[in-house]
């Protein structure tokens, strides 16, 4: 059945919108950015119970469309304040959850130097550039990981764990594991690995390691 649109209500007191293209403006530029809400109809200088109006208006406005129904050109503005700041705020996510695979992934240049000296072979000028980049940082993993899938990664996520009796029988658990504690033991324990130490020829000198880059 399709949705009937709410009678639209007249701003209080019988004064014209005060959603202007200014206002739109403003609302729009902060949420690019990413910051609450709340802070960006504060920046522009709008209530939240007026911007949450705005909203709702563009909401029902395009679900009656969707419906079927006739447009109703008097929520045109609403409906595309609700289009933009939707996008506006998809657009802020998109670009911090890129930032945060960038710091997981690591790679991120922090440092360029550049050094020119004279080849002693060739007598010419040559520059070498050096460029010092972050490492991989699992925190950043793990941080999207608690707040993108909650169910699984959260702080109060249950994980099963087997566990296996001298007895050789097998029994499932459920326990409730402090993920960031976990994460902590698990990097340190990462960093605490001991190699052996490389083998000794007969004549008793060391045979170096060599290390392969992937």
């Amino acid at each position: 059945m399709p949705s009937r649109r709410k009678p639209r209500r007249p701003e209080a007191g019988g004064r014209p919108t005060l959603l202007s293209e200014a206002v739109e403006g403003r609302i729009v530029a902060a949420c690019r950015t990413g910051i609450a809400v709340e802070l960006a109809v504060e920046a522009a200088g709008i209530s939240s119970s007026t911007y949450r109006r705005w909203m709702a208006r563009g909401r029902a406005e395009i679900a009656a469309r969707e419906d079927g129904q006739a447009p109703n050109g008097d929520e045109d503005p609403y409906v595309a304040l609700f289009e933009k700041v939707r996008t506006a705020r998809a657009v802020a996510a998109a670009r911090a959850v890129a930032n945060i695979r960038r710091v997981a992934d690591g790679g991120i240049v922090t440092k360029v130097t550049t050094r020119k000296f004279r080849d002693p072979e060739t007598g010419k000028i040559v520059e070498e550039v050096t460029e010092d980049r972050t490492a991989p940082d699992w925190r950043a993993d793990a941080w999207y990981l608690e707040r993108q899938h909650r169910h699984h990664y959260g702080k109060d996520a249950a994980l099963a764990v087997e566990i296996t009796g001298l007895d050789g029988s097998e029994a499932a658990q459920e326990e409730r594991v402090d993920l960031t504690a976990l994460a902590e033991r698990l990097n340190k324990t990462l960093f605490a690995v001991q190699y052996p130490d490389p083998p000794e020829l007969e004549d008793g000198s060391v045979v170096d390691a060599e290390v392969v880059e992937g």
